[in-house]
């Protein structure tokens, strides 16, 4: 009994986890400027998160290549309006936020 009681503890605690985190990371996001462009389910000037997350699914690099994107800037990819870099985003914020996008592949 005890051990089902730590069990349904821990779950409570990772489900609560998981929505501070996604709300952390909409808030981040927002504090960074990237909702000027994106949006979770709605392509603005760039593509919807949903969407990048879809057509980086399991691809090797897919992480590196995103946050090398956020950092440095892209074009080609998603049209003919390119993604500025972002300087304002740290390496350890970009990768958070690339983590948190990927995850939205569902």
């Amino acid at each position: 009994m005890k051990n089902i009681v730590i069990a349904a503890g821990l779950a409570v605690a990772a489900v609560a986890l998981s929505q501070a985190s996604a709300a952390d990371m909409m808030a981040l996001a927002k504090s960074k400027n990237c909702l000027a462009c994106h949006a979770i389910d709605t392509k603005l000037v760039g593509p919807s998160y949903k969407d990048v997350a879809k057509k980086y699914a399991g691809k090797p690099g897919a992480e590196a290549t995103l946050v090398n994107a956020v950092l440095h800037g892209v074009s080609g990819g998603w049209g003919p309006v390119p993604m500025p870099a972002n300087p304002q985003v740290s390496p350890a914020e970009a990768k958070q936020l690339v983590e948190w996008i990927l995850s939205m592949k569902k």
